[in-house]
């Protein structure tokens, strides 16, 4: 089926040749003028992409932008060549990408496109996000999916660094072979060897057979090793002479095992630190950054954080099959602004503690656990209340993405809670010390998980 792409037709001189032009490319395509119309089509043509001709700085434009980035449809807008300045404002509306006017139609077809196989991409490796950071990271994945050379993979933990690497391995040549992880981290370094290089029968006690390792089980495809900057010297060594030979011998092995792996590392460290300081070998280092690729923490990508809590809700409703009201405006500011010191993993447990625990629910600012204001690692249980929103679930969620109500959460800035310590937040600190309360409707208690 051709992908659908909606044109508004605020500039027809401009709208007429493009709606043309996709025809001619092979894309349906649809004009489209007012808002309400702009919305129905939306819901109902379901677009892989909205061209907006012009007027972007009006009402209809604005709204029609947060539309589509709430239900994460592209959006390409077209600004006179003569205004700069509105380029960088179309930006910061949200769309997905800007070209200046006047433009050959068959160059902004080429533009849409790759629009769309960008969009494309992040369906099917799950990375969310429309910040610079991230389409950043799906260039970087593009580029280096194709090819065999190693990646080093950094950044904090609870990014998605191994979502990254499952991504290069599904793109490339070798998805049709295993992709194998291994947390170098969790495993003590006898035992680390025997997991990656395998061993022979009779090679230590407790050795009664013999054991293929992780890179011979990955031959052909993956090995994506986490927590690269754990290992120990004596591995380190031994990963090198692999990388550099592609050969290694299991523990207690003779025989020379040659192997064809693409091998990926990851770590939450500064490698480059490591290496001055003597903890981890400098030609490992090199041997592994011949690509890299760096995951930004989710306070650096703060814009990107409506488009996670939607993702993360629509996923595990469907996962344990609840009914979910979504979450105010004002609580979505909260999220927004809060440190994340644990990142995605850290947000996505926490929707998840909402959507099970809230079963149709709306969640509003004062039911964010104190310590996600605070920046604690941890999660406590979210308090529920138990009022009616102010809004249905289409309602809801019509403004998370935009731009304007992101800015109003002011940065780093936690908006102040409006509780008062005897009402809803000392309910709170009871569920958070272990005491379960009941809600106001009579259903079940919360306590810890």
């Amino acid at each position: 089926m051709a992908d659908k792409v909606l044109i508004t037709l605020d500039d027809l001189e401009t709208a007429v040749p493009l709606n043309a032009a996709f025809e001619a490319a092979g894309f349906a395509t649809n004009t489209i003028s007012a808002l309400d119309d702009a919305r129905s089509a939306v819901r109902r043509e379901h677009p892989a992409l909205i061209i907006l001709t012009g007027a972007l700085y009006e009402p209809p434009a604005r709204h029609l932008v947060a539309y589509a980035h709430d239900r994460e449809v592209s959006t390409l807008a077209l600004v006179e060549h003569t205004d700069s300045e509105r380029a960088e404002k179309a930006v910061q509306l949200g769309v997905t990408g800007v070209m200046s006017k006047p433009a050959h139609p068959e160059e902004v077809v080429a533009v849409a496109r790759r629009l769309i196989e960008r969009r494309r991409l992040q369906e099917r490796t799950g990375i969310v996000g429309e910040s610079a950071p991230i389409q950043e990271v799906l260039v970087r994945i593009e580029q280096m999916a194709p090819v065999s050379s190693t990646v080093l993979i950094q950044g904090e933990s609870g990014t998605g660094k191994e979502l990254v690497a499952k991504a290069l391995h599904d793109l490339s040549s070798r998805r049709g072979k295993a992709f194998i992880a291994v947390n170098c981290g969790a495993l003590p370094e006898t035992l680390l060897e025997s997991e990656l290089f395998g061993h022979e029968k009779g090679s230590f006690t407790g050795a009664a057979e013999r054991r293929l390792g992780r890179f011979e089980l990955a031959d052909g495809g993956t090995l994506f090793l986490d927590e690269i900057g754990e290992t120990s010297a004596a591995i380190q060594v031994k990963l090198l002479r692999v990388l550099e030979t592609r050969t290694f011998y299991r523990v207690g092995g003779s025989q020379a095992i040659k192997v064809d792996v693409r091998v990926l590392a990851a770590t939450n460290r500064n490698i480059r630190d490591a290496v001055t300081v003597g903890e981890f070998r400098e030609d490992l280092f090199y041997r592994l950054n011949v690509l890299n690729i760096y995951l930004p923490p989710l306070r650096e990508r703060r814009g990107d954080i409506p488009l996670l809590v939607r993702r993360f809700i629509r996923e595990f409703a469907r996962t344990h099959d609840r009914h979910f009201r979504g979450i105010t405006p004002e609580a979505m500011d909260v999220l927004v602004s809060a440190p994340w010191p644990g990142n995605i993993r850290q947000l996505r447990n926490l929707i998840e503690s909402m959507v099970v625990l809230a079963p149709g629910a709306e969640i509003r600012a004062s039911d964010i656990p104190r310590d996600v204001l605070e920046g604690a690692g941890s999660l406590l249980p979210v308090r529920i209340s138990q009022g009616v929103g102010v809004g249905g679930p289409g309602g809801d969620w019509r403004d998370f993405g935009h731009p304007h109500r992101r800015a109003r959460a002011g940065g780093d800035r936690l908006p102040a809670r409006h509780d008062n310590g005897g009402g809803g937040a000392g309910r709170y600190r009871r569920c958070a010390q272990g005491f379960p309360w009941k809600s106001a409707t009579g259903g079940g208690a919360i306590g810890h998980r």
